[in-house]
């Protein structure tokens, strides 16, 4: 155990001389089929009055979701990002992001916004 003091930031001091730390991260979600995932589609309103589409509900790893969004952002032309389960595209881009993720197989629709 040389050097991990870093990774145990946080954890509480065991008296047990058994105790064996465990550093590994969680099994990252699997990514479901596109025809099991029930895709939202809203719009946001970000600061400064700019708008965002946002694509929320998506089940997978953190890999698929951003490979996703860089398709979804090509063929939109606009720049975005990927993050915490959630594809931000900027700009009101609704129609076309259900165009292209019912091409795509996914199951989706306009919610709220």
């Amino acid at each position: 155990m040389a050097s991990d003091w870093k990774e145990r930031l946080g954890v509480v001091f065991s008296t047990n001389p058994d105790y064996a730390y465990n550093t590994a991260d969680e099994a990252e979600t699997e990514t479901l089929d596109p025809a099991k995932q029930n895709l939202k589609i809203w719009l946001d309103r970000l600061k400064g009055g700019r708008v965002a589409t946002v694509v929320r509900g998506f089940v997978g790893s953190s890999d698929d979701l951003a490979a996703l969004g860089k398709e979804l952002k090509k063929s939109c032309g606009v720049g975005g990002t990927a993050k915490d389960g959630e594809i931000i595209i900027q700009g009101d881009h609704r129609d076309r992001v259900v165009e292209l993720l019912t091409k795509a197989g996914y199951r989706c629709k306009k919610a709220g916004g």
